[in-house]
């Protein structure tokens, strides 16, 4: 099993980026130019989304745990995806760390799928970091 995690610190209060990664449906808002739509089908627990990207690209994810007082959710990729991995579950946990700042951790495990576990480590990296920066400008900061 491969791992990879991304930890990074964004100036803005948890709460304000929490209300940003806590809407499943909402990744389209802040995920990166790449990402076109976002449907979801169901609530909570066991919702799945359709992730439209670039290029007809789609991922289909579904939200595995929630837990608001925690900052933290995970999701599953349970489709073929153009990210060659199977297996996938990730968490991303929001951390206040001051007034007005909070820490990002965003970290996944999964198996390879057609590619190495170092390409399938390199693009997740890409893509939490991607994320992390689409974090801050939706915010502002």
């Amino acid at each position: 099993m491969a791992e990879v995690k991304v930890t990074e610190e964004i100036a803005a209060p948890a709460d304000a980026v929490w209300a940003l990664v806590r809407d499943f449906g909402g990744v389209d808002k802040w995920g990166g130019p790449a990402l076109e739509s976002c449907v979801v089908e169901g609530e909570g627990v066991g919702a799945v989304r359709r992730i439209q990207g670039a290029g007809g690209l789609q991922i289909v994810e579904r939200l595995e745990a929630f837990d608001e007082a925690g900052r933290t959710l995970s999701y599953a990729i349970i489709e073929k995806s153009p990210i060659p991995v199977q297996d996938y579950l990730s968490t991303i946990r929001i951390e206040e760390t001051g007034a007005g700042e909070c820490r990002v951790d965003w970290s996944s495990t999964f198996e390879p799928d057609g590619a190495s576990a170092e390409q399938g480590q390199a693009i997740l990296t890409s893509v939490y970091t991607g994320g992390i920066q689409g974090l801050r400008k939706a915010l502002g900061v």
